[in-house]
């Protein structure tokens, strides 16, 4: 069964100083009682209350809080009930705001938080596209999918999965059931590997979801395991081809196409992902790999290097653990060994 929670459909939220802005909390008909608290979390510091909103009327009950700028806040009346609001945003209101309420005492309920930006920086469409990787190693039966979403603003994303069969029909969210979803966050980028059972590959294609402050923005594979498609949310131009093979991993990859700004030709210059584990929590298998993939032909050659310096850094590293077992086993012998003969002369 699914943990209960209260819904906050906003990931994100950018605004810049002096401009307004509300934070929603939905599923609140679960609460037992009609307040709904909302917290507010900066980085490296701990929850800190403001107050609770009563969610029939809007009443604020303040009486309790010692929030530094509780005066900053209030509620608002919003087609999605009532909200937290921030009339004049300050930069020092950067934080994500979370809303929480009684289940059952002493049971709490939280939403998933909604983390609001303070700057002049304009929202960024992510660029996603998806790999469909297949294993030479038979992975039990499975297949993975990777889909990397890069070149966003604000940096936070969340993946769905969706699948629809070869034949037509409606396309369906990916049931939690039918595979293991592993996240990965770096600069610039985040990216998902999903599991999915490899049987299935001959009867649905599928296509990775990104919700994203700037929009929804979707990205599918072709042909099973046969193809790349890459989306931009603005003009883009071509960047050239490339396919690189890992010794665990192929990906196909058609042209690739480049956004016409510097920036984005920096971002979306390389994708490299060394000595990363997957892992089927079902506890059946784990696979190694090795996997890369270059998007600009421009910084081939560096990447090429780059990729078989840290793949013999991580042999050598995987040899020295070996050498060390071996010699320790070695020493444990002779050890056992010169006691033996002690105690031989001994008798």
């Amino acid at each position: 069964m699914a943990a209960e929670q209260l819904i906050q459909d906003d990931l994100t939220l950018t605004r810049r100083v002096g401009q307004s802005v509300s934070f929603s909390c939905g599923g609140t008909e679960q609460c037992s009682s009609s307040y709904v608290y909302w917290y507010q979390k900066k980085e490296k510091e701990t929850f800190r209350v403001i107050f609770d909103i009563d969610k029939n009327n809007g009443n604020i009950d303040r009486s309790y809080s010692s929030h530094p700028q509780l005066d900053d806040f209030s509620s608002v009346n919003t087609n999605k009930g009532w909200a937290l609001e921030i009339k004049q945003v300050k930069s020092d209101h950067s934080a994500t705001y979370y809303c929480s309420c009684d289940k059952s005492a002493p049971h709490n309920i939280f939403g998933s938080g909604t983390k609001l930006y303070v700057t002049d920086e304009q929202v960024v469409k992510p660029v996603v596209s998806v790999y469909p990787a297949a294993s030479r190693a038979h992975l039990e039966g499975n297949s993975s999918l990777l889909c990397v979403a890069s070149a966003m603003f604000p940096p936070l994303v969340q993946f769905s999965w969706k699948r629809q069969k070869k034949n037509g029909g409606e396309a369906e969210e990916l049931p939690p059931a039918e595979g293991e979803q592993l996240e990965l966050r770096e600069a610039g980028r985040t990216i998902a590997i999903r599991m999915v059972d490899g049987s299935h590959s001959d009867t649905y294609k599928y296509s990775c979801w990104v919700k994203h402050e700037g929009g929804t923005v979707e990205a599918r594979t072709q042909q099973g395991n046969e193809g790349l498609v890459t989306v931009f949310s603005s003009d883009s131009a071509s960047c050239g081809d490339a396919v690189k093979e890992s010794r665990s991993f192929q990906l196909q990859q058609p042209p690739v196409l480049q956004r016409e700004s510097q920036q984005t030709c920096q971002l979306c210059s390389q994708l490299t992902l060394f000595g990363l584990f997957l892992l089927d929590l079902r506890g059946i298998t784990r696979l190694s790999v090795c996997l890369f993939v270059s998007v600009c032909p421009s910084v081939s050659f560096q990447s090429q290097c780059r990729v078989k310096l840290l793949c013999l850094l991580y042999t050598v590293l995987i040899v020295k653990s070996l050498v060390y077992c071996c010699g320790l086993s070695l020493l444990m012998m002779l050890t056992n060994k010169g006691a033996s003969t002690n105690c031989t002369h001994a008798d």
